[in-house]
């Protein structure tokens, strides 16, 4: 049986690997456009404090997993889905080729979200959601920092990620302002008395927050960024950082006609609308309707599909106990997280 995976992330790296283990007869080939390596995502919110970040995110080289069994084509985009013909279509730089499959699953993850207003602004803005990204963010900084600089930003989303980022930047010495359009910080997350606290420790660590903000756009001024809302406006901003949440990446699965809605739509085998296609991880939007965009149950997934797709785990999918955690520097929430 050959099973293809899409996707390198936590997801598909420990389904890819679980599944060998459990069935000797298996092909897995795992097909992703990362190029650096199977990394760990969660660390990236914290790359401007450590600077030894882009070689300890790396859990593992891809040629690692090829040698543990798994063919590994990395560097490449899947540009269609052939669900007839049970094939999937892939380019590389030079080349495209098809791979057939028998059975395949989706762990494409998510792409950073962008809110529609601020899509056509001609203003350069940056994400954090991949180790590209991180990169690039911090090869800016550096440069700043051979001028003897110290950059202001402006992080857009008071969530879990922009909290975390702003929290990150500005305990590396740099000035941050966040913006968050709700009157609360992490209200998806925390309750009414851990977003109070949240909003101190950042506040305390010089972090400016802005709280029912609504940004509206962003304009070029002589000096520097500057970030328009409802009622104002702030200037002099160095660089732009968006942290309004994410997207999973059901494009694929859409227009190969699976039935999709935030996520890709899976039952509680964690199947999709095609039996012979699955999802895991924050692009499956499961059957109670929800998407855990965590690590616990992610990896949790992998591990049941692995274990279903090999006839040693039958019953369904039940989402596990789990406690997540903001990575913000000197927060500790007093109680459970919300979900």
């Amino acid at each position: 049986m050959h099973i293809v995976v899409i996707g390198s992330g936590i997801g598909g790296v420990t389904f890819s690997e679980e599944i060998l283990k459990r069935r000797q007869d298996c092909k897995v080939t795992l097909v992703t456009r990362e190029t650096h390596g199977y990394y760990s995502r969660p660390l990236l919110s914290h790359g401007f404090t450590r600077e030894d970040i882009e070689d300890k995110i790396i859990m593992k080289p891809f040629a690692a997993l090829e040698a543990a069994g798994i063919t590994v084509k990395a560097g490449v985009d899947v540009t269609r889905l052939d669900r007839a013909a049970r094939t999937v279509e892939i380019r590389d730089r030079e080349t495209d080729c098809r791979l057939s499959y028998d059975k395949l699953v989706f762990a494409t993850g998510s792409a950073a979200l962008i809110p529609p207003p601020f899509r056509s602004i001609e203003v350069r803005y940056y994400v954090l959601n991949s180790l590209d990204d991180l990169k690039e963010l911090r090869s800016l900084r550096n440069g700043w920092r051979l001028l003897k600089k110290i950059p202001h930003w402006a992080v857009i989303g008071g969530g879990l990620i922009g909290c975390e980022v702003a929290s990150d930047l500005a305990a590396a010495g740099d000035f941050v302002h966040l913006f968050h359009a709700m009157p609360r910080l992490m209200e998806r997350q925390l309750v009414d008395g851990d977003s109070k606290s949240l909003l101190t420790v950042l506040e305390n660590s010089r972090i400016k927050v802005e709280l029912d903000c609504a940004v509206q756009r962003f304009e070029t001024r002589g000096d520097g960024i500057t970030v328009i809302y409802a009622g104002g406006e702030r200037s002099g901003f160095d660089a732009l950082i968006i942290a309004c949440g994410f997207n999973p990446r059901i494009d694929l699965a859409r227009e190969a006609g699976l039935a999709v809605n935030r996520g890709i739509r899976v039952d509680q085998q964690l199947t999709t609308s095609d039996p012979d296609i699955f999802a895991i991880g924050d692009v499956a939007e499961c059957a109670d309707g929800k998407i855990y965009a965590y690590v616990t149950p992610i990896r949790n997934q992998a591990i049941w599909l692995s274990g279903c797709l090999s006839s040693t785990t039958s019953g369904s999918w039940e989402p596990p106990f789990f406690k997540p955690k903001a990575k913000v520097h000197g927060f500790n929430a007093e109680y459970p997280y919300l979900f």
